[in-house]
C-alpha cells in the first residue's frame, strides 16, 4: 500500500474510533444495530456504543461536573468497569468479563478521555492512576501518542492525552517526558508556521505527518489549542473584564519560523481558528478529505471551547452564537446524543453562556435524561458543586472494514467532529 494510502487508512481507523467518540458522527448503519447492549446498564445514550461508548460517557461526566450534577454510581461504575486489566480503555466492550486484547482493543483517545471523565466524577483515583500509567507505558519514542499502541504520533491523540495529565493534576511537560522528549514540544512539531503553503493555514495544526507534509486540520487545531495551554475538556469561563484579543501569527519577509513556545503556539492556532470561522460565516468545516463542505457543529463547539481557554471571551461568543442559531441545526444534531450534548455544555459554559438556556433548550436536563437519574443535581446557579473526594487522586482489520463501510456509505466526513474523536 502506498504511504499516502496507509496514512489515509490509519487516519480513517482512528476516526471511527473517535469520531463517534467526539460525537460529531453517527456510526454507519452497516456497523450499528441502533441500540446498546442489554448488558450495558449505566451507559448514557441509546445508539450503538461500539465506537464511542467510553468517550461519550466520559464527556457526560465532565459536562455534568460543570453544572453541579453528580452522576449515578451505576453510571460511574459502568465507565470504570470498561477499563482493561492493564489500565487502558477500549472504545467499548460489551463483555467486561473477557480480557482485552492490548493490540486491538485499547485506544489512547478512549483512555485519555476516561481519565478526564473519572477525574471529573471523583472517587476513582485508582482507575485514574492506572489510566495514566497505561498512557505513559504506551508513549512513543518521540514523546507523543498515536490513537493505538504502536501507531505513529498524531496531534489529536497527543492533545487529548496531555489533557488527561492536566485533569489529574500533573504537568505532562515534567511528568510525561520520555527519553528526554517533552510531549508538549512534540505536539508543536505538528503546527504549520510561516512557511505554510497557504497563508490562511498559518498557525493551524496537522492531524498527522505524511509524505506530503503538514496539512491544516480543524479538529487537530482545536484539540491542540487546549493542550498547548495545559487544558483538558474542562475549561473555566474567562472573566468578562479580562477579555483577551486574538493575535494571529505574524510573518514578515522570508521568515519561515513558527511559534517559539507553547504559549505562542496557542495564540497562533487561536488566530487560525478565528480567521477560518470568520471566512466561513461563524463555523468550521469538516477536516476529512472528501467530506462535504457543510458546517461541522462538533468542530465549531471545540473551537469555542478552545478560544475560551485562551481567555478570548468575545471570540468564543461568536461560534457559540452560531451554534444557537436555527440555521445551524445544532439543537436537532445534539438531541438525545449524550456526547454531543456534553460538548455543547462544556463549550457554552466556557464561552460565558448558560447551558440551561441554549436557545431555549436546557442542555443539562437533556443530557441527564440520556442516562441513569443523577445522584445529585445542583440546587441553583451555574457554579460547579464541590465533587467527591478523589482519594488524593495493528489496527484491527475490523476497524479498516468499518472505515471502508463509512466511506462507502458516503459519510466519511463524520469523523471530523472528535477524532477520537466526536469521541463527538
Amino acid at each position: 500500500m502506498a504511504p499516502s494510502l496507509v496514512v489515509h487508512a490509519r487516519r480513517g481507523a482512528a476516526v471511527l474510533a473517535t469520531a463517534a467518540a467526539l460525537s460529531t458522527a453517527v456510526v454507519p448503519a452497516a456497523v450499528a444495530d441502533g441500540s446498546p447492549s442489554p448488558a450495558a446498564p449505566g451507559l448514557y445514550g441509546t445508539t450503538d456504543p461500539k465506537f464511542d461508548g467510553v468517550f461519550r460517557q466520559s464527556l457526560a461526566f465532565m459536562a455534568q461536573s460543570t453544572a453541579g450534577v453528580t452522576p449515578a454510581k451505576q453510571a460511574v461504575d459502568w465507565l470504570a468497569g470498561q477499563q482493561c486489566a492493564d489500565g487502558g480503555f477500549p472504545g467499548y466492550r460489551a463483555d467486561t468479563s473477557k480480557a482485552c486484547d492490548p493490540k486491538k482493543d485499547e485506544f489512547t483517545d478512549a483512555t485519555a478521555a476516561a481519565v478526564q471523565g473519572l477525574a471529573a466524577a471523583g472517587g476513582r483515583a485508582d482507575a485514574v492512576k492506572k489510566g495514566l500509567d497505561w498512557l505513559k507505558a504506551h508513549q512513543n519514542e518521540d514523546g507523543g501518542w498515536g490513537y493505538q499502541a504502536g501507531s505513529p504520533s498524531d496531534a489529536n491523540s497527543t492533545s487529548i492525552t496531555l489533557g488527561a495529565f492536566a485533569a489529574a493534576g500533573q504537568d505532562p511537560a515534567k511528568d510525561a517526558v520520555k527519553n528526554g522528549k517533552n510531549p508538549v514540544e512534540t505536539l508543536l512539531t505538528f503546527q504549520l508556521g510561516c512557511d505554510a503553503k497557504e497563508e490562511g493555514e498559518r498557525g493551524a495544526f496537522a492531524y498527522l505527518k505524511d509524505d506530503k507534509g503538514l496539512r491544516a486540520d480543524n479538529l487537530a487545531s482545536a484539540a491542540a489549542a487546549l493542550a498547548t495551554r495545559g487544558k483538558g475538556y474542562l475549561v473555566e469561563p474567562p472573566k468578562k473584564d479580562a477579555d483577551q484579543p486574538v493575535k494571529p501569527l505574524e510573518c514578515s519577509g522570508d521568515d519561515k519560523a513558527g511559534p517559539k513556545d507553547a504559549a505562542a503556539a496557542a495564540e497562533a492556532v487561536d488566530g487560525y481558528l478565528v480567521a477560518t470561522m470568520d471566512k466561513n460565516g461563524g463555523y468550521l468545516l469538516p477536516s476529512m478529505p472528501g467530506a462535504p463542505a457543510k458546517p461541522d457543529q462538533g468542530n465549531t463547539a471545540d473551537a469555542a471551547l478552545a478560544l475560551a481557554a485562551g481567555g478570548h471571551r468575545s471570540a468564543a461568543e461568536k461560534p457559540l452564537k452560531w451554534l444557537q442559531s436555527k440555521e445551524s441545526g445544532t439543537a436537532e444534531w445534539a438531541k438525545d446524543q449524550p456526547g454531543r450534548l456534553a460538548k455543547l455544555i462544556l463549550a457554552t459554559r466556557a464561552a460565558g453562556g448558560n447551558p440551561h438556556d441554549f436557545a431555549g433548550t436546557d442542555l443539562v436536563e437533556q443530557l441527564n435524561a440520556t442516562g441513569p437519574a443523577p445522584e445529585k443535581k445542583a440546587t441553583g446557579g451555574m457554579g460547579t458543586e464541590e465533587k467527591k473526594d478523589d482519594d488524593s487522586v495493528t489496527v484491527n482489520v475490523w476497524w479498516i472494514v468499518g472505515v471502508g463501510l463509512a466511506f462507502g456509505a458516503g459519510i466519511g466526513f463524520l469523523i471530523s467532529g472528535r477524532k477520537k474523536k466526536q469521541q463527538l
